[in-house]
């Protein structure tokens, strides 16, 4: 079937999402498969290879070595890398963007990012402080030309294995309001190990996301030279989260639809394959519908998602029409891979189908990125105000 997003865009919209697809098909659907039922993360070598397709420089100009695509460009490949593994297209976003960077930390970054030469993670969330960004309690103390960090901060994805943590940290415990006194800090550190003093993680056990492991870090006295606060000024690290949520939003809902066509894809073709009383159960009719539902909910999501990615690289500003296509997307995601385990009967409930893991994968999109529940704030609060 025709995908109807296919009449808003272009033909290198479409090249690139067909190379993406047979990429996914041949290297990473397969490690998929094989891994994330042991719950190992994905292979370094797979990792170098999104690095040599230039996945990792989506956004980033070309002027620091990446290759310079629009939004809608970045929303149809991670579409394409979920359909395949969440973990696979979620990790592209290691590079794209070094917020609120100076022209010699772009310079510096930006550049080994877009190859995948040095990848980032990073540190917003705290026990007690999730949404509430303005709530966090990690201390960055001025000390000579060094900062001194302390705190702990929670699901830090990719934390061991990255080049650097972008670790954002209170400097003006006194700002008012509070949110004016959070900085951001590069914290370079060995990839794949803690191996800098002062700092340490521990893994966070989870149901999904198998394919890279998300930590709890821990800041104890870590000492930063003053070079590394991102941006060169306090104070401006809540406004470096925030300025890039309409691309997080979009990236989040085009890995949403990902899922959710996976879903449908392996749905339509068990039901064609699976017999029951002499006949593929795709002929009875409570299945049909139920295929009927699920792509009609992925069409409408790929539609808002592609729409809002389009709005926003025509420069408008859409932060309420982004929070609904993360909103609508992520809901209809986890609905959509349940539906599939459903069609699948008591195999869809075993990890001898991907379905599942489509499953598990489908719910954390409710949640990071901003909860459904923060998105239909946002949404609320554009209306009236």
């Amino acid at each position: 079937m025709n995908q109807l997003s296919d009449a808003v865009l272009s033909e290198e919209h479409k090249l690139l999402r067909e190379e993406t697809r047979k990429f996914v098909t041949n290297e990473v659907l397969p490690e998929a498969s094989e891994r994330d039922p042991e719950q190992r993360e994905m292979s370094a070598d797979l990792i170098d290879q999104l690095g040599e397709m230039g996945f990792f420089g989506i956004l980033i100009d070309e002027e620091y070595g990446g290759i310079g695509l629009d939004l809608k460009a970045y929303a149809i490949i991670a579409e394409e890398l979920s359909r395949g593994w969440l973990s696979v297209g979620s990790i592209i976003a290691r590079g794209q963007s070094l917020a609120g960077a100076t022209e010699a930390q772009k310079a510096e970054y930006l550049p080994k990012m877009a190859s995948g030469e040095m990848l980032k993670s990073i540190a917003i969330s705290e026990p007690d402080a999730g949404s509430d960004v303005s709530n966090m309690r990690t201390r960055a103390e001025k000390d000579g030309d060094e900062y001194v960090l302390n705190g702990q901060k929670m699901w830090c994805t990719f934390a061991k294995g990255s080049d650097f943590i972008l670790t954002y940290a209170v400097t003006d415990p006194d700002a008012e309001p509070a949110h004016r006194g959070i900085s951001g800090f590069i914290v370079e550190k060995p990839a794949g190990t803690f191996d800098r003093e002062g700092l340490s993680g521990q893994p966070v056990d989870k149901i999904g996301y198998h394919g890279w492991k998300t930590w709890e870090v821990n800041f104890d006295d870590v000492r930063i030279s003053e070079d590394k606060l991102v941006g060169g000024e306090e104070g401006q690290g809540f406004y470096q989260i925030m300025e890039f949520f309409e691309e997080g939003r979009v990236h989040t809902a085009a890995r949403a639809v990902g899922l959710a066509r996976g879903g449908l894809e392996d749905s339509l073709q068990y039901a064609t394959e699976r017999a029951q009383f002499d006949q593929p159960i795709s002929e009875f009719q409570a299945i049909r519908f139920k295929l009927a539902d699920m792509a009609t909910q992925v069409e409408a999501a790929r539609a808002l998602t592609l729409l809002v990615a389009e709005t926003v690289d025509e420069g408008e500003q859409a932060s309420a029409e982004a929070a609904m296509a993360k909103l609508f997307a992520s809901e209809i995601a986890e609905e959509v891979t349940s539906e599939a385990i459903q069609i699948h009967g008591g195999y869809g409930y075993t990890t001898e189908f991907d379905v599942e893991r489509y499953w598990r994968d489908a719910r954390l999109t409710q949640i990071f990125e901003g909860t459904s529940e923060i998105q239909k704030r946002i949404i609320a609060d554009s209306l009236l105000s």
